[in-house]
């Protein structure tokens, strides 16, 4: 950064010939370069905001390179739970762990998104970061698939406060889960590797945290609320 600084301020603030530049010493071009700030200050803080910027768009550029790396998988895995026509023109892949608050809120407005129109799909990526009971109640709810209950099972653990393994198994056993079946589904590789999958995607496309979305080919890290999901996907759409 700093030697970027003074490249900037020697080309834009430093009107020195080619010739004389040349003859310049390290000392006579940090001189020129301390002089230059003394003169205008605002030059630091004009360089600083111009490679903030261009780190920015390196970081823009480079995770939609990501996406397009991994849109097959984000939008076709297999192993992942998705629910919405197969046809539908917008793919939302939701990444969230159960013990997030975030997630719990992003839940709501998701299933507003859904329910206003019936021409989007919605994939879940399980993605514990928060706990090791986070971990525990991805992979039940994953394993709940084998029963044909995930998406009960999945909101039934949104609603519920801090998850652990026994608050977990006490919801499984309320919505009518073979708890025994469970335990041993729970062991499944695909668990397994549905979650490994997912952070090597959050790791890809620089999601650091939950809840993080993926809207089309728009990349959202954090909460949104149901209206502002709705504005994006029409921007999609125009």
């Amino acid at each position: 950064m700093r030697k970027f600084i003074m490249t900037f301020l020697m080309a834009t603030f430093i009107n020195v010939s080619p010739v004389v530049s040349e003859s310049l010493s390290e000392n006579d071009i940090k001189k020129l370069a301390l002089e230059a700030i003394l003169e205008n200050p605002q030059i630091v803080m004009d360089a600083i905001n111009l490679l903030r910027d261009l780190d920015e768009a390196n970081k823009e550029t480079s995770k939609k390179q990501a996406y397009l790396n991994n849109k097959e998988i984000l939008t076709t895995d297999v192993n992942a739970p998705s629910y919405g026509s197969p046809d539908a023109d917008i793919t939302i892949v939701e990444f969230f762990d159960y013990n997030c608050g975030y997630c719990k809120r992003a839940m709501t407005a998701v299933k507003e998104v859904l329910s206003n129109d019936k021409n989007i799909r919605i994939v879940y990526r399980e993605f514990p970061i928060l706990s090791e009971g986070s971990i525990f109640a991805s992979r039940a709810a994953l394993a709940s698939r084998a029963q044909n209950k995930y998406k009960v099972f999945h909101e039934e653990l949104m609603s519920a406060q801090q998850l652990n393994e026994i608050s977990v198994m006490q919801i499984a056993k309320r919505i009518g889960l073979d708890v025994e079946k469970l335990l041993i589904d729970m062991n499944d590789p695909n668990v397994f590797e549905h979650i490994q999958t997912s952070r090597d995607l959050a790791d890809a496309l620089q999601f650091t945290g939950t809840p993080s979305f993926v809207i089309g080919d728009r990349l959202i890290g954090g909460f949104i609320p149901g209206d502002a999901m709705m504005e994006i996907i029409a921007s999609i759409r125009e």
